[in-house]
């Protein structure tokens, strides 16, 4: 357990290796809580899923810390997860990020935590689990079984940093291919979604495919450089918000690429600033929609 918080910022506490799966399971998750809380205060609160290709990737990332401790010196509970990765992980990855939902409101009293106002975001790989999780609302097939029965994993907003939102890529022509950096995220991620799968299990996995009217506001921020996953891929996606009457937020920064935070377009290095300052950004969608629900 750490006290800590950024020059200037409330002071948080992060709590690192926090079990949330069943007993076997290796995967933990690291608990961010804002402190000096009154008596009795429920927070709203994240799930954050880092990226990495559905294959690589560790919840201990510089831009999942950056994203968590602003959340919670802006007055949120957070937590970042490790989840299940590699070949044959689908749907496993998807059923562990509802399953860190799931954690949020069973522990919702002993953290503070308000379990109608709770969000879903992620970076790449994880952005496109965040969209999942918010679109498969109610699939009965895509919700986990234990360790929490009973306990449901809705969410009310979804943050999505430049996640995947098609992996059915269509075949390159006349010698340009549109999509080399997805073709070669596909191609590291080989296995994830089973040996060679079919079009239709990548489509029943993409959010463009499965949005629905009714579906959780959706934030979504791109770089127009990104050379890993297309602009085009959430130019599309938008499209097909607007088509389906999905609410949303879609905020493009010119000239930056892949993998950055709230604030720095290279988190690892810590360097450059990105042009605009996306925390208000983020912190105003939350608060607009994860306000108290009326009892």
């Amino acid at each position: 357990m750490v006290t800590t918080g950024a020059p200037g910022k409330p002071p948080i506490r992060v709590t690192t290796n926090v079990a949330y799966l069943a007993p076997s399971r290796a995967e933990k998750l690291d608990l961010y809580l804002p402190e000096g809380r009154a008596a009795g205060v429920r927070s709203p609160a994240l799930v954050w899923i880092h990226g990495g290709s559905w294959v690589g990737g560790d919840k201990g990332e510089a831009r999942g810390k950056e994203i968590c401790g602003t959340l919670a010196s802006a007055g949120y509970v957070a937590v970042s997860i490790n989840y299940q990765l590699g070949a044959g992980a689908w749907p496993q990855s998807l059923l562990d990020c509802k399953n860190a939902v799931r954690f949020l409101r069973a522990h919702a009293a002993e953290y503070g935590i308000d379990p109608d106002r709770i969000a879903v975001g992620g970076g790449s790989a994880g952005g496109h689990l965040a969209l999942m999780v918010g679109f498969t609302i109610g699939q009965k097939e895509l919700e986990p079984d234990a360790p929490y029965p009973g306990v449901s994993s809705t969410v009310r907003a979804i943050l999505d940093c430049y996640g995947p939102a098609n992996l059915v890529l269509p075949p390159a022509t006349g010698g340009k291919d549109p999509f080399p950096g997805m073709r070669k995220v596909m191609a590291d991620a080989r296995g994830v979604f089973g040996a060679d799968p079919p079009e239709a299990v990548l489509r029943a996995a993409s959010p463009t495919h499965i949005a629905a009217k009714g579906a959780p506001p959706v934030l979504i921020f791109h770089g127009l450089a990104d050379p890993t996953v297309e602009p085009a891929q959430s130019i599309e996606l938008e499209k097909v918000l607007i088509d389906r009457g999905v609410e949303h937020e879609f905020v493009t920064l010119d000239g930056v690429g892949h993998s950055f935070d709230f604030e720095i377009a290279n988190p690892t290095a810590g360097t450059p600033k990105l042009p605009r300052d996306l925390r208000p950004v983020a912190l105003a969608f939350l608060a607009k929609h994860l306000v108290p629900l009326k009892k």
